[in-house]
């Protein structure tokens, strides 16, 4: 995944796409960040990671300006946005999502919503290698355990 971020860098540098350019030079820093950090190279699941990380804050900033009207901004948070899942895997569907929360409920019997940890825990076991959004699955499991 490295060498895939840094021969589109490169080829964003040729095609003097200066958009795309610092996207990608913002997201080798954070990737630089995270090695140092580690104190090893970075594994493709390591690297999705710092990518997921760095869209949800997009995601986020992104919310921020549209509470205040701030579009034009919105819109180039949504352009980087873009251009960073270009690098992740599909994120899994809401109804896959649901068959996995499902099959935990099925295992661990919950009783209440004392148990959401357990259940999160287990989720997230099995969701290890795979792209979904975290916020997602656990609103998921709270709407299922508020209905027990």
């Amino acid at each position: 995944m490295n060498e895939k971020i840094n021969e589109d860098l490169k080829s964003a540098m040729k095609e003097k796409d200066t958009f795309k350019l610092s996207v990608l030079r913002m997201l080798k820093s954070a990737l630089q960040m995270e090695q140092i950090a580690k104190k090893h190279e970075l594994s493709d699941s390591e690297i999705a990671s710092v990518i997921k990380k760095q869209v949800k804050v997009r995601k986020d900033s992104a919310e921020e300006y549209k509470k205040y009207g701030k579009e034009e901004s919105v819109k180039a948070l949504e352009e980087e946005i873009a251009i960073l899942d270009a690098y992740l895997p599909e994120e899994m569907s809401e109804s896959e999502i649901t068959e996995i929360i499902n099959r935990v409920f099925d295992d661990v019997k919950p009783t209440s919503m004392k148990d959401m940890g357990i259940i999160m825990k287990k989720v997230n076991e099995l969701l290890v290698d795979k792209n979904a959004d975290m916020s997602l699955v656990s609103k998921l499991v709270k709407d299922k355990l508020s209905n027990i």
